[in-house]
């Protein structure tokens, strides 16, 4: 009886021992650390350089503030306003700052207008003064602020803005006198727009803006052959353009979130 007991138990003993045995045989599970999730973000950190194509729209504005040649049939107070439209077109350069969706940057631009007019003046009843002006470059220098949405960009900008502004006077009826006088005067004032941009590569981007621009007058003298002078406070009182824009945009160190 004790016999059959022992031999039980050894063999319960050995068959324990052979499984403890075979688990320690068995490595351990590896462990591996899976790796961080990284979404990649749209750069636009960085220096650009680019150009824009579009229309310009320019209300100008002159009036007489004195009148001392025999050419001149306007007196002081009379005056015209005339709006203009044309193509516009030229380049822009800029840097931009990104921290997180927000970015900031700076922009100069340099734009070649084609707003002009003519008018006929005929406040005596004949057309004996015709008036011209013509509104032919721009520049700007703007700060901007946006919030980047991956690979979109939606910004406003204000700052700067001036314009090379021309105004002449023609006087083809003798009655008293011919004549005719130009000047030229560069206008200063501000602007204010805004504008969506899409990043459609690492580095091309393209978009569409909006801007308006208010200018200071400033006093024409238009001497005419005639003698003495034709004074006008003059000004383009504003001029809005939309434009499409195409930028390159530069490498910059790259931006991701973990």
């Amino acid at each position: 009886m004790f016999r059959t007991k022992f031999i039980a138990a050894l063999t319960v003993t050995t068959a324990l021992g052979v499984s403890v045995a075979s688990a320690a045989d068995l490595g351990a599970r590896p462990y591996t650390k899976a790796p961080a999730y990284v979404e990649s973000v749209y750069n636009w950190s960085g220096f650009y350089i680019g150009g824009h194509l579009g229309g310009a729209w320019t209300n100008e504005q002159w009036v007489n503030s004195a009148n001392t040649t025999a050419f001149g049939d306007l007196v002081p107070g009379q005056g015209f306003r005339q709006r203009g439209s044309g193509f516009m077109g030229g380049g822009q350069i800029g840097y931009n700052w990104q921290a997180n969706n927000f970015v900031f940057g700076v922009e100069g631009t340099f734009s070649g207008l084609d707003n002009s007019g003519r008018l006929n003046n005929a406040v005596f009843g004949g057309l004996d003064d015709q008036f011209s002006w013509r509104a032919n470059f721009m520049a700007t220098i703007v700060g901007r602020a946006g919030l980047a949405i991956n690979n979109n960009l939606l910004y406003f900008k204000g700052g700067y803005a001036g314009v090379n502004n021309r105004l002449s006077v023609v006087d083809n009826v003798a009655n008293p006198a011919t004549g005719s006088g130009s000047q030229t005067h560069w206008a200063s004032g501000w602007t204010v727009g805004g504008g969506w941009e899409y990043g459609i590569t690492r580095n091309w981007t393209v978009g569409v803006e909006y801007n308006y621009a208010a200018f200071e007058r400033a006093t024409y003298q238009l001497a005419g052959t005639s003698g003495g002078t034709y004074t006008f406070d003059a000004k383009p009182r504003d001029i809005q353009w939309a434009v499409v824009r195409l930028n390159y945009k530069f490498d910059a160190p790259a931006i991701a979130r973990y």
